[in-house]
């Protein structure tokens, strides 16, 4: 196991996903049924999932792109989608 970059990955998956949408969801569903057993259940069942198909397109992508073209394609994304959001687009 490559600790580096397993204390990198988390690193940055744990910041990112701090106060998001995501989380929002959780709380809500929690207060909402009074099951946070359930709905942690569920929301990390769900995050496994997209997890593992983000790893496997990324694996796949890798093959046929270099590294660089992913990461400027994802920034340019997210800042695409930040400023749909800025103009209620989305």
């Amino acid at each position: 196991m490559d600790w580096k970059i397993i204390t990198a990955t988390f690193t940055a998956v744990f910041i990112a996903e701090l106060a998001d949408k995501t989380q929002m969801v959780g709380i809500s569903m929690s207060a909402k049924s009074g099951k946070p057993l359930a709905v942690w259940a569920g929301s990390v069942l769900a995050y496994a999932v997209v997890t593992i198909l983000s790893v496997l397109l990324g694996a796949v992508l890798s093959k046929y792109l270099k590294p660089e073209l992913i990461r400027y394609t994802g920034a340019l994304l997210f800042i695409a989608i930040g400023v749909m959001m800025l103009f209620g687009k989305i």
